[in-house]
């Protein structure tokens, strides 16, 4: 009877480790696991972000390539509205030989400059010309009274809209300007399908959409117009009725956003919750709390029964329109990688750790012989430490070779980011040259006033006076094929002269140009005549255009004002740079605007370009020289200063 209680009793206190050693397990394990979920949780948060910085860089390229796709063009249709020709074929019966012309100039033009299609329509919305009047697509005869880019630019001059082609069933984006004599407007059509190639071939998912939502531009041709947004019936009767997009259903893209930012294993919401107001530093939409602008916006992408993928969603505004382009960059996989690696890691430390905790906890209960065993648990551990470093060294290494890949990839961002200020540049060679179009016209006016004047002198006998006219047509023939060649060098990026050029020739060339307007505006033009020996360091040509440029710019500030006047005054020396002022006493230039009238396309009249102070300030500085702005008394003052040309060259020349 009384070994029984014994019994008990010993199978009690043998059972006590088993249950400690299991709840020292069980607890390991749960420790395990909540920094496993920890880690993942954090590991998703950083590639997350780092996803996010990653498609924030490459947006921004993407947004230049289409913006410059898009003003290879935009010049195109105003130079074309100021041809005589094609404004004589809107005309009065214009002649079929008339018509065939402007019809061929049109394919030749379509072909070197990539367009579509390039059409003239005359006021009452029919078809008189087109690049493809040979086709069987041909334009000619068609009536596009119906479309809003026609209505635009009949009543304010221009006009643009994306839409459908109803011949040829492309899409595509129309820009119409209004022709000089106000009869009629000239379209050009534009297409980005080699765009959207382009984002094919280099695997990213990219669309752009308008301000309604409509998907304009796709890499997957499947998305173009769909709606990020419920479409209303009455905005798809508008649609309809400008045969825009055909018969396109307008159905919603299969964009869902994920609740709970990375957590992408909850349930999907609809995607009219991706389109709310936007905020201005990332363009992310921000209703019911969806996409955060300080947070990755992370959606899924799928339709129908194919599987939906994770994606981060980015979009950025297009400078000059209301489109906003879309990026999704996809994360399932580096989601999934980076989160294994950290359970990996986070699991080992763990472990580690709660192995160390039951080695210092069994030192105090146990003899030597436990001592001994501690011992040998602790060699094991040095060996898992030793492995796990050997581990981290190795992943240390993939590491470092991933910074060097990345530091690679900036430097070829860097390349890319240079060659496309080139394309930039290039895009705005059309707008250059409509600027050398105008100053083109100013020395023909001159030559054609000197040949009235010469055959008048020739009829008097006056044969000196005319001889004089006919030198004066030669140097302005002179400057015009000097003009040309600046287009050229433009285009090739050719570098300026610097060689000695009189200064007193340079202002009586540019003089000539603008007399006869300053006599017929009924300005006083005061001149400071330099020193006929005094010799500066530029091309001669481009200095003239310089001046020129701020003397008709100072005649149109005074033009109308009371007592209209301009100076060209000359401040020289003995050694420095030469200063050449022009001074009117005009309204003068509000501060605000002073610091923007160097940049490009900036102006304040209503037909102006804005690239005539922005290029003569070029020319000035590729001279070696400065061109500033300032208030004067009672006007406004522009200061070129060039540097003197040394004695010894001025001895060469």
């Amino acid at each position: 009877m009384t070994a029984r209680p014994a019994d008990g009793g010993g199978t009690l206190r043998h059972g006590r480790p088993g249950l400690r050693r299991s709840l020292a397990l069980a607890a390991g394990l749960c420790a395990i696991l909540t920094a496993a979920w920890i880690a993942g949780r954090a590991a998703e948060r950083w590639v997350l972000a780092d996803l996010h910085r990653t498609a924030r860089s490459a947006i921004g390229l993407q947004v230049g390539v289409l913006l410059s796709e898009m003003q290879k063009q935009a010049s195109l249709p105003l130079a074309l509205a100021a041809d005589p020709e094609i404004a004589a074929i809107v005309g009065p019966e214009p002649g079929a030989a008339l018509v065939a012309r402007v019809n061929g100039r049109l394919a030749q033009v379509a072909a070197a400059t990539g367009s579509a299609v390039i059409y003239v329509i005359g006021a009452d919305g029919i078809t008189l010309a087109a690049s493809n009047a040979g086709g069987a697509g041909s334009f000619v005869g068609r009536d596009y009274a119906f479309r809003p880019y026609f209505r635009q630019a009949l009543a304010n001059g221009s006009g643009s809209q994306f839409a459908l082609g109803t011949v040829s069933g492309r899409p595509g984006l129309y820009l119409a300007r209004r022709l000089a004599n106000a009869a009629g407007v000239v379209v050009v059509k534009v297409e980005f399908d080699a765009v959207e190639a382009a984002w094919r071939a280099a695997g990213d998912s990219v669309f752009v959409t308008d301000s309604r939502g409509i998907v304009l531009v796709a890499s997957d041709p499947g998305w173009r117009f769909s709606a990020l947004r419920t479409i209303g019936e009455a905005e798809r009767g508008r649609i309809r009725e400008n045969l825009e997009f055909g018969t396109a259903p307008l159905e919603m893209l299969p964009l869902h956003p994920a609740e709970g930012g990375a957590d992408l294993s909850l349930t999907p919401r609809p995607v009219e919750r991706l389109t709310g107001e936007h905020d201005a530093p990332s363009g992310r939409a921000k209703q019911d709390g969806v996409c955060d602008a300080r947070q990755p916006c992370v959606v899924r992408v799928g339709r129908g029964a194919l599987p939906a993928w994770p994606a981060l969603l980015l979009d950025a505004g297009i400078p000059g329109t209301d489109w906003r382009l879309h990026t999704l960059t996809p994360v399932g996989t580096a989601l999934k990688r980076e989160r294994v690696q950290a359970w990996i890691i986070a699991a080992l430390a763990t472990g580690l750790a709660c192995l160390g905790l039951a080695a210092l906890a069994g030192r105090g209960r146990r003899t030597r012989m436990r001592l001994a065993q501690a011992a040998a648990r602790r060699d094991e551990l040095e060996a898992s430490v030793r492995e796990r470093t050997r581990a981290l060294s190795e992943v240390n290494r993939h590491l470092r070779a991933e910074i060097e890949e990345r530091r690679r990839a900036e430097a070829e961002r860097e390349r890319l980011g240079r060659e496309l200020a080139q394309a930039g540049r290039l895009a705005a060679l059309g707008q250059f040259a409509a600027s050398m179009a105008h100053e083109i016209n100013q020395p023909l006016a001159a030559i054609r006033s000197y040949a009235d004047n010469t055959a008048i002198l020739v009829r008097r006998g006056r044969i000196e006076d005319a001889v004089e006219n006919a030198f004066a047509i030669g140097r302005l023939t002179d400057r015009i094929g000097g003009l040309t060649r600046q287009l050229k060098g433009f285009a090739r990026r050719a570098s300026p002269r610097r060689e000695p050029v009189a200064l007193a020739e340079i202002l009586r060339n540019g003089l000539e140009l603008v007399e006869a307007r300053a006599r017929a505006l009924g300005v006083a033009l005061v001149v400071d005549r330099p020193d006929p020996d005094l010799r500066v360091l530029g091309d001669g040509t481009r200095l003239e255009q310089v001046v020129v440029n701020l003397l008709q710019n100072a005649l149109d500030a005074t033009a109308g004002r009371p007592e209209p006047r301009v100076v060209l005054d000359v401040a020289s020396g003995s050694e420095g740079p030469v200063a050449v002022e022009v001074r009117d006493n005009g309204p003068g230039i509000p501060e605000p605007v002073r610091g923007q009238v160097f940049d490009a396309f900036f102006t304040t009249k209503s037909d102006g370009l804005g690239l005539g102070l922005a290029i003569a300030r070029g020319i000035v500085e590729d001279c070696g020289g400065h061109l500033t702005v300032s208030d004067g008394p009672g006007g406004t003052v522009f200061r070129m200063e060039l540097a003197r040309a040394p004695e010894t060259a001025e001895a060469d020349t």
